[in-house]
């Protein structure tokens, strides 16, 4: 009896630690207010291009600038919170964030526009993000809880855009666009009180794993030459191709097809909404089925959503259906990417490797937001971006079939 006692005595902390509460939703906080402002540009579209005289692919190439610095910047935030901790990364984000959205709201030219609500607030967004949070969240929570934890957090970015959708629209109906771009920057320096929980939180944090010695060109080496990593970057290319489109161009779609205003932002909050029951969902999922599967499986989806809203017949119904749908798969890519990019390599490059990851989902994200507005202005409308869209879904699924779910074979330590 003894002997039994004391195997079991050991194994008891490890099979049910808690949850680091109060890192979790200090980075869940930070994750509504660095997601909330961008993902309601769209709405600042049509009443800013009303006063200024500019055209949409002028607004659409700020957001594509905007997602651009937003995917460059991230592997070098996450590099540098890797080594000096989450807190300096996350402070800068709120200042950068709340100095672009100032720059934007008194933009007298187009470069004044894509320098502070394109360049500066894709800076803030990229040090304020998942790349950088969720290596934070990663450190502090067993291999095991990753995926949940992952999805708080991706579920916190969705709520987010479910609550800042409704909020932007009454602010820019109350004060005008340009007040409310200001009320949203001082909102933004919250970001650095937010963050003081996740101070110090470096590769030396709290899990205290056995870590693989590396320096950053190993580690990229070494990550650049394996198939499932190069497989699962090309793919996450198409998520942010589909979602920044939405973003920055579906309030002015829904006016396009005349369907009332007010509909763009029930269905944007119904995105939002919906999405914090897909992105808590897929923290689950990911803990239990495959990853790659999964991953295939949403794109698939994705694909079809998008084919049956062009093809059936277009109605406030329709756009809520829409909304609601897309809203499960909107960022449920998110944990099972994450979480895959930490069973490959580990935890002691993840902002570095994840933030290599979600470059492709920016450049994705740029050419979305670009296309929209460009190809817009070429053909008066925006059916061949959607249509591309689909097309992509497609080439999403395929290639995340084979990703393997595993660690990367290295040598042993000594």
């Amino acid at each position: 009896m003894s002997a039994v006692s004391s195997a079991a005595t050991p194994r008891a902390p490890a099979t049910s630690p808690g949850l680091p509460w109060l890192i979790i939703v200090a980075g869940s906080l930070i994750a509504v207010l660095t997601f909330g402002p961008r993902s309601a540009m769209g709405f600042f579209q049509l009443p800013m291009l009303a006063d200024t005289g500019w055209d949409r692919t002028t607004f659409g190439l700020a957001m594509a600038f905007q997602n651009l610095a937003w995917g460059i910047s991230q592997p070098f935030f996450g590099a540098i919170a890797d080594k000096y901790g989450s807190w300096r990364v996350l402070a800068f984000s709120g200042l950068v964030y709340a100095g672009g959205l100032i720059i934007m709201a008194f933009a007298n030219a187009p470069i004044w526009l894509h320098i502070g609500g394109g360049v500066m607030v894709g800076l803030g967004v990229g040090a304020g993000s998942f790349g950088i949070l969720l290596s934070a969240f990663a450190r502090n929570v067993t291999p095991a809880q990753r995926s949940m934890a992952f999805g708080i957090c991706t579920a916190a970015g969705s709520a987010g855009m479910f609550l800042f959708a409704p909020l932007s629209q009454r602010l820019i109906s109350t004060y005008g666009w340009s007040d409310s771009l200001v009320y949203m920057a001082l909102l933004m320096l919250l970001v650095p009180l937010f963050a003081i929980p996740l101070r110090g939180n470096s590769s030396s944090g709290t899990q205290k794993e056995a870590l693989y010695k590396q320096s950053i060109g190993e580690a990229l080496k070494e990550a650049l030459g394996h198939k499932s990593y190069l497989l699962l970057i090309s793919g996450f290319f198409v998520c942010g191709y589909q979602v920044a489109f939405i973003t920055a161009h579906f309030p002015a779609y829904i006016s396009d097809i005349g369907i009332d205003a007010r509909y763009a932002v029930i269905a944007l909050a119904l995105i939002g909404f919906f999405n914090i029951i897909g992105s808590l969902a897929a923290g689950v999922i990911g803990q239990r089925y495959s990853k790659p599967y999964f991953l295939a499986y949403i794109y698939i989806a994705r694909s079809v959503v998008v084919s049956a809203f062009l093809l059936l017949p277009q109605s406030p119904t329709s756009v809520i259906i829409f909304a609601a749908v897309m809203g499960l798969l909107w960022l449920s890519t998110v944990p099972p990417t994450n979480a895959l990019v930490a069973i490959m390599f580990g935890t002691r490059h993840l902002g570095l490797l994840g933030g290599v990851v979600f470059l492709s989902h920016q450049v994705g994200s740029f050419l979305g937001v670009w296309m929209g507005g460009y190809l817009y202005d070429h053909f008066g409308s925006y059916d061949p971006v959607w249509w591309l869209g689909v097309a992509l879904g497609i080439f999403a699924a395929i290639v995340h079939w084979p990703i393997k779910e595993q660690a990367v074979a290295r040598p042993a330590m000594a």
